[in-house]
């Protein structure tokens, strides 16, 4: 499996595997999917749900992007660049646009609104692997490859003055492929997290780049993707170590801790 990606305030979620097919299910359903989507013609790379909960974006290597009614399982649109092999897809809260990473080294955003490119950011050196967007709809974040600290880095964006990047978090040695806004405490200055291949997360402080922490997860190989739970915990995905779960603690200084693996 790809990509998953839970529908709000439901008990439904969508799924991507490498058979091209996307899959909705109900946690209180049976073991079979509700509905199969089959529109793709290469392994399916990002899935994003609008915030209204009625419609799928899904992104593929094949170039292309659909959107599909959720209600009827329909494809309502369909959208191609050349060259652009989507790595991931996120939605922009309470708008109707798309933000998308992929491998031409170019963040797209699109209007849901006829599936049309927005807006391009300026191309970055080296692939965009991940892609996210912050809580109230202002910033986004994306992470690129690389090797040996050349890349290796994840970027800031204003979605609402979008020609010049905000600011680079630099210090991974291998590709991050992961980034996210960390929620903050009122007190506390605004944070965002990344993870490498280099199995290492880092905390950076948003508006300085600086970097506050870094927990080294030894033994975990690649770390490949970050979920948010609350202001306390964070989930890394590894390659050798499963899923760990890290707290964070706000102390004088931000810390993570290692607390559990599975």
């Amino acid at each position: 499996m790809s990509q998953v990606a839970i529908i709000p305030k439901s008990t439904q979620f969508f799924s991507a595997s490498r058979d091209r097919m996307v899959m909705m299910w109900d946690l209180h359903g049976t073991s079979q999917p509700t509905q199969q989507l089959s529109g793709h013609a290469m392994v399916v790379t990002g899935l994003a749900v609008s915030p209204d909960s009625s419609q799928l974006c899904t992104g593929s290597r094949d170039n292309t992007l659909l959107l599909w009614d959720v209600g009827t399982g329909q494809c309502v649109e369909r959208a191609s660049v050349s060259r652009n092999l989507v790595t991931h897809l996120c939605w922009v809260p309470s708008e109707p646009y798309i933000l998308q990473s992929s491998e031409d080294k170019t963040l797209r955003l699109w209007d849901s609104r006829g599936l049309q490119v927005a807006h391009m950011f300026p191309t970055k050196q080296h692939i965009q692997t991940h892609c996210e967007v912050s809580m109230d709809g202002y910033k986004c974040i994306s992470c690129s490859n690389g090797f040996g600290g050349e890349g290796c880095e994840a970027t800031l964006w204003d979605l609402r003055q979008t020609r010049n990047r905000i600011c680079e978090y630099k210090g991974h040695f291998q590709t991050v492929a992961s980034c996210v806004f960390l929620p903050r405490k009122s007190t506390l200055m605004p944070v965002v997290a990344t993870s490498s291949h280099d199995s290492k997360v880092k905390i950076w402080n948003q508006d300085t780049g600086a970097c506050l922490f870094t927990l080294s997860l030894d033994g975990s190989g690649p770390l490949t993707s970050m979920a948010v739970g609350d202001t306390s915990f964070l989930l890394c995905a590894s390659f050798h170590r499963g899923i760990h779960l890290l707290k964070m603690s706000h102390g004088q200084a931000l810390e993570l801790q290692d607390v559990a693996a599975f």
